[in-house]
């Protein structure tokens, strides 16, 4: 039976709710349904790969999100969406220190045979949501994997339980193209025996992780991880014995996948998933040892300078953790920051700009950009070789429009 939310909603009320594939379907499901008949209130999301949130449905529902990531963005693009521009260890934090505040938190959990109860497959702002939130209601789900790391804290009430009457979300790999292939031939040359993997969902970074099976000792310390990095562990290539911190265990904040995925994390002591105060923190990352950090962008520009959230003035991308691991693996020992992204848009534009209109990465910040023409060098490096050097790796048709535009701001 459904839950009823008549009587639960109150007026202006914050809900927070599982993001990504930790949605909980039911819960979610059951309040769009119900929201016509419910007060005014404002619903927080973090990427969306269900249908329940629906642009033309809800009017009286205020979304609010970190980032436009997955389905989120039919929401942005019916102007249904208001996004907090916020580095994701931030967002979080902002739970914790009360910032932000729900007022209610929808949350799947899974329950072990004996009864303890884990956040399953996100340890991300929920738990910190629901520590102060005026009513938590948990969906038990028992599809969901039981996951160490996540577990639920003893301190932390629930008000209800629910019956989940759906499976957990999936979000499959999407197939590789031959430019993806071609990215991740440059990007994986800068992979080691020994690295630690940070990476994020899209056929880029799976393009990449399929190419590392003959590297040797990879640890996985990521925002995410896919059903990729079971092919990896299957393979022998990640071992998490070189890391430096938490050998032999593979360190997540979410599970992103399907059930392949979550079969393999079920009650697998070898992944953790942890929270973002320690999957994203500073001090974490910089004891990592070669932690290689891959992310993508809309635009890079000749300076460097990355944009992962605007085009056209429109949100359609996150800060998202990019930012937090760019740092963190400037900061380890042996570490890259690595952007990859294709040299053009679907539409024929360059991705490779005279200037971004966005800077989500600082060119100060910034290390090695990857497209399908090859790897730019920037870290230490000057604005002219900079400029150069990220011409050359622009598709060619666009480079002579580059160089003139350089030119041009230069005289």
């Amino acid at each position: 039976m459904n839950p009823d939310f008549r009587g639960l909603i109150r007026e202006g009320d914050l809900v927070v709710c599982g993001q990504a594939t930790a949605e909980p379907l039911t819960l979610t499901e059951a309040l769009m349904a119900q929201a016509g008949e419910l007060p005014a209130f404002r619903m927080m999301v973090g990427p969306i790969f269900s249908d329940t949130f629906s642009a033309t449905r809800a009017p009286n529902v205020s979304f609010q999100s970190y980032g436009v990531i997955g389905n989120a963005r039919r929401l942005a693009r019916a102007g249904r969406l208001d996004v907090i521009p916020s580095n994701y260890s931030a967002f979080c934090a902002a739970f914790a220190s009360r910032r932000h505040k729900a007022d209610v938190v929808l949350v799947q959990l899974a329950e072990s045979g004996d009864g303890r109860l884990s956040a399953s497959l996100s340890n991300d702002y929920v738990i910190d949501a629901a520590r102060g939130a005026r009513l938590v209601i948990a969906e038990i789900n028992p599809d969901a994997p039981f996951t160490f790391g996540a577990e639920w804290p003893d301190d932390v009430p629930i008000h209800m339980r629910v019956a989940a009457r759906r499976a957990p979300a999936e979000l499959a790999s999407p197939p590789l193209d031959d430019i993806s292939r071609r990215i991740a031939a440059h990007a994986a040359s800068l992979i080691p025996d020994g690295s630690t993997l940070q990476f994020g969902v899209g056929r880029i970074p799976d393009a990449i992780l399929s190419l590392l099976s003959h590297v040797r000792d990879l640890g996985i310390h990521s925002g995410l991880i896919n059903d990729a990095v079971v092919d990896l562990i299957e393979r022998g290539a990640v071992t998490n014995a070189k890391k430096g911190i938490d050998a032999g265990i593979t360190v997540t904040n979410q599970v992103i996948g399907t059930g392949r995925l979550y079969g393999f994390v079920h009650e697998n002591k070898a992944v953790s998933v942890r929270p973002t105060s320690y999957t994203h923190g500073q001090g974490v990352l910089a004891r990592i040892n070669r932690l290689v950090a891959i992310n993508s962008a809309l635009q890079v520009g000749l300076d460097g300078s990355v944009n992962s959230e605007t085009l056209n003035g429109i949100a359609i991308g996150a800060i998202g953790g990019q930012l937090d691991f760019v740092r963190g693996a400037n900061a380890s020992a042996g570490g890259r920051a690595v952007i990859a992204l294709p040299a053009t848009a679907s539409d024929g534009t360059s991705r490779i700009v005279a200037r971004v209109e966005t800077v989500t990465t600082p060119r100060a910040d910034v290390d090695a950009i990857v497209t399908e023409w090859g790897i730019a060098e920037l870290r230490g490096c000057g604005l002219a070789a900079r400029a150069r050097r990220m011409i050359a790796i622009a598709a060619p048709e666009h480079r002579d429009a580059l160089s003139a535009q350089l030119r041009d701001a230069a005289s």
